[in-house]
């Protein structure tokens, strides 16, 4: 199943984040893997600071040089990747990736194309896209893979 959602703002962005923790939260779901695609600066991580609110998070940064930030969250745990540096699976298995597969928590990565095979079949896949149209709209695109 294919959702399409229009963003006209940073807060459109994050309220989709939000609405699809929600989702998540409401269906008992503790882990899942949400693969975020899309061009610098096109509203990956306001994404993950909405997805993050429904949770009880606030603060949340691009994890760029450290790679992963965690949150507390209230039921389950954040892990927010951003694998922009991250140039192949063994630099992404060095850093213990697969460790928090295993575990309760939503994973969320930035940059998931430079996962490879280490990410999970069963993941969620949500493509954001600039439209020609406003510099400010946003087409984001959610799938299971």
């Amino acid at each position: 199943m294919e959702e399409m959602i229009t963003s006209l703002s940073p807060a459109d962005t994050e309220a989709a984040g939000e609405a699809l923790a929600r989702e998540l939260l409401a269906a008992g779901t503790r882990r899942a893997c949400i693969a975020l695609r899309g061009e610098m600066g096109v509203g990956k991580t306001a994404f993950v600071r909405g997805f993050s609110r429904a949770l009880g998070i606030s603060g949340v940064r691009s994890p760029t040089y450290t790679v992963v930030n965690e949150y507390r969250g209230d039921p389950v745990p954040v892990f927010h990747f951003d694998l922009y540096r991250i140039a192949d699976e063994d630099e992404l298995y060095a850093i213990g990736f697969d460790d928090y597969l295993a575990r309760d928590g939503y994973i969320l990565c930035e940059w998931s194309e430079n996962g490879g095979d280490m990410l999970p079949a069963e993941r969620i896949v949500v493509d954001i896209a600039r439209t020609l149209s406003n510099e400010n709209e946003r087409i984001i695109t959610r799938s299971n893979a």
